[in-house]
């Protein structure tokens, strides 16, 4: 009897004990306890997180492909309008550019991701005790880097984070370094058939910079706003080795309708078949997505180079 009494007494002690442990167990890394609470510096002043947060709203698309791409997808409720990628996003009626509060707080969300505050989004917020997260847009890799890894932070999930950092810098530096130009080729790249355009200072045309390209908005850009309206014949004139459609969504533009332009069909990249339409989304965003981007121009530079040569 006394024997059975100490095996009783020791199953007990032992159960007892998973009893404890399931729970850590189930939290992990990405757990509701690890890491939390936690504080996050941002534009907008320090925002604190007591616990992971379950229920998050994203109204930013750059935002929304950052919290899939570090396993957050599963504490997203609910993304903007405009957040289309990737595909399992909870796409709703709300806007990251002119955002209803009632509507964000009807979602009963634990943590509200944005990238502009057109008005008092960030404060009307705070007055509803619910955490704001402020991730402007990125003028750099390394801003695009930073922003990644803080909502790795911010939804527990730092390690997951990391990995997607370190895959990118090296995908990077691999495009990078075997896509070394024989000589400078320049580039148009457009933003609208307006003929909007980005230069060297922006985020994107950072991008293009790493690949040893020119970008003839440079020189237009008098105001140094970053974004000088051209005209066609600047254009033309400038002609360019490569012209980059960023606006085959919003505007329709294609090789064909760029060639159809009013003298633009004597421009090097059109007579040379180097008109590349990019996806509108990909080329505007400034996260995991930049690295499909680079892969993009950078296949389109070789193939112009090798036509060259």
């Amino acid at each position: 009897m006394r024997r059975t009494l100490l095996w009783l007494l020791l199953l007990a002690l032992v159960g007892a004990g998973c009893g404890r442990s399931t729970p850590e167990r189930d939290a992990g890394p990405a757990g509701a306890a690890a890491g939390f609470p936690v504080t996050l510096e941002t534009p907008a002043g320090k925002v604190e997180l007591k616990q992971r947060p379950t229920r998050i709203i994203s109204l930013s698309p750059t935002a929304t492909e950052m919290l899939f791409a570090v396993h957050a997808g599963d504490q997203v409720v609910a993304v903007d309008d405009n957040s289309n990628y990737p595909p399992a996003a909870p796409k709703t009626k709300l806007s990251g550019y002119q955002p209803n509060v009632e509507a964000i707080a009807g979602y009963r969300p634990d943590l509200v991701v944005f990238a502009t505050d057109p008005g008092d989004l960030a404060a009307s917020l705070r007055r509803l005790a619910i955490p704001a997260l402020a991730l402007p847009a990125a003028t750099r890799l390394d801003d695009s880097y930073a922003q990644i890894q803080q909502l790795g932070k911010a939804t527990g999930h730092p390690a997951e984070a990391e990995a997607v950092v370190a895959s990118m810098r090296d995908e990077i530096q691999q495009i990078v370094a075997s896509s070394r130009l024989e000589r400078p080729l320049t580039y148009y790249h457009e933003l609208d058939k307006s003929l909007f355009s980005a230069t060297s200072k922006t985020f994107i045309g950072q991008l293009y910079a790493q690949l040893g390209l020119e970008n003839i908005a440079d020189a237009a850009d008098k105001e140094g706003g970053g974004y000088p309206q051209l005209s066609a014949e600047y254009v033309v004139k400038a002609d360019p080795d490569l012209i980059f459609l960023a606006d085959t969504k919003c505007c329709a533009q294609s090789a064909k309708t760029v060639a159809a332009r009013a003298g633009w069909d004597q421009v090097r990249a059109v007579k040379d078949g180097a008109v590349v339409a990019l996806d509108d989304d990909v080329a505007s965003r400034w996260g995991p997505r930049v690295v499909d981007f680079l892969r993009i121009v950078a296949a389109k530079v070789k193939a112009v180079e090798a036509v060259a040569s």
